[in-house]
């Protein structure tokens, strides 16, 4: 079922639910009419770009409607929460939404697919109905918190940046009102001076307790060198290449996949998918390496079998030096994903995890086509 982290979940799917497969077949309506509901309702939503407004939306849509399938609804169900966060995330970094906005444009979501449904003659029973709700609800809820933590992590960079950037004026102005201090004759001038030097001097300490306490990874917006790339191009060099070291089935769903990217650092963060497919996976199992697109947006899917990841790791494996507590302590630091998810983000988009004992695990890289105009975009990663 890992087709939904990309949104080409396929209604002509034979194990999936009539419910599921109604869905399926309105999904370019429904998400065409959302978004000129979205539109016309949300402000902050009326100039955004098609890709930006779209964002994950294509995953979650499909998401919703495995819940239907009764044997994908588990699955489903730890998707969504994922796709969810993911969603608020990236409307944290790449819009000027509040929390409010994110919470109505998913109360239109919910609207406007009843509604659409209902057009398209798409009888639900009322546990199907109350479960897609129910469902709504609790993801409305995941990507509103998501939104917050990141809107707080972003505020958190930027006072970060501002204290340290201080430091150079006012170490240039403390040196110039000691020696003031120091050299002046006139009394009164002195004395000013001195309050000068310890006003600063208090300045300074405040400013390194600030930055003491906050965690300052990263000094300004991620590097990118933006340039025409053929996507499908690039995953069949990083499959080339890892077809040295294990088997790899390379998925195109289109080729060429032409877009604007930068080509050095979305080839390093294939890579690293790859290698941690390879290096966490079965070794018996081929590891699949995919291009999709949908409305503006591509997809790379890297998909391997073998253990799963847990849970309560989904977030900490995305975070510098930090690794999944089911590999041993000696399997290396967990430098890989946090980049990719910088990479992500910093070209407007965000990466999908799902990961479960029967299906596997996929990560999704999930950016705009054209990254032009949001290149070098905040990361909270």
């Amino acid at each position: 079922m890992i087709a939904n982290l990309t949104g080409h979940l396929s209604p002509d799917q034979q194990d999936l639910s009539p419910a599921t497969k109604a869905m399926l077949a309105l999904r370019t309506q429904i998400l065409a009419v959302w978004m000129a509901n979205v539109r016309s309702t949300v402000r902050q939503a009326r100039k955004l770009p098609v890709p930006i407004l779209e964002n994950t939306v294509p995953a979650y849509f499909d998401t919703l409607a495995a819940l239907l399938t009764p044997g994908y609804a588990a699955r489903a169900h730890n998707d969504l929460g994922a796709v969810a966060s993911e969603h608020g995330g990236e409307r944290a970094r790449m819009t000027e939404y509040d929390a409010t906005d994110v919470i109505h444009e998913l109360q239109i979501f919910r609207d406007t697919l009843f509604a659409e449904l209902e057009k398209g003659c798409v009888t639900l029973t009322a546990e199907e109905r109350s479960i897609l709700i129910a469902s709504i609800d609790a993801t409305i809820r995941e990507s509103a918190n998501s939104f917050a933590v990141v809107q707080a992590a972003l505020r958190e960079q930027y006072v970060a940046s501002v204290a340290h950037d201080l430091r150079t004026p006012l170490s240039t102005a403390q040196m110039a009102a000691q020696m003031i201090e120091h050299l002046s004759g006139d009394e009164a001038v002195k004395r000013y001076a001195g309050k000068i030097v310890a006003s600063t001097q208090r300045i300074d300490v405040m400013t390194r307790e600030m930055l003491d306490r906050i965690s300052f990874s990263k000094t300004g917006p991620f590097p990118l060198h933006i340039a025409q790339v053929d996507m499908a191009d690039l995953a069949r060099e990083v499959a080339h290449y890892a077809q040295s070291f294990h088997s790899v089935e390379l998925d195109l769903e289109v080729d060429p996949v032409t877009g604007w990217w930068c080509r050095e650092s979305m080839q390093r963060a294939i890579e690293n998918m790859v290698n941690n497919a390879i290096k966490y996976g079965a070794r018996e199992e081929p590891i699949r390496l995919g291009v999709t697109t949908t409305i503006e947006r591509v997809q790379v899917l890297v998909h391997n079998k073998g253990a799963p990841i847990a849970p309560e790791d989904s977030e900490s494996i995305f975070q510098l030096f930090r690794r999944a507590g089911n590999h041993d302590a000696g399997e290396g630091w967990g430098v890989g994903l946090s980049y990719v998810r910088r990479v992500a983000e910093a070209h407007g988009g965000s990466v999908l995890m799902s990961s479960s004992q029967e299906e596997g695990t996929s990560f999704v890289i999930d950016v705009p086509t054209d990254a032009r105009p949001f290149a070098g975009a905040p990361t909270a990663a």
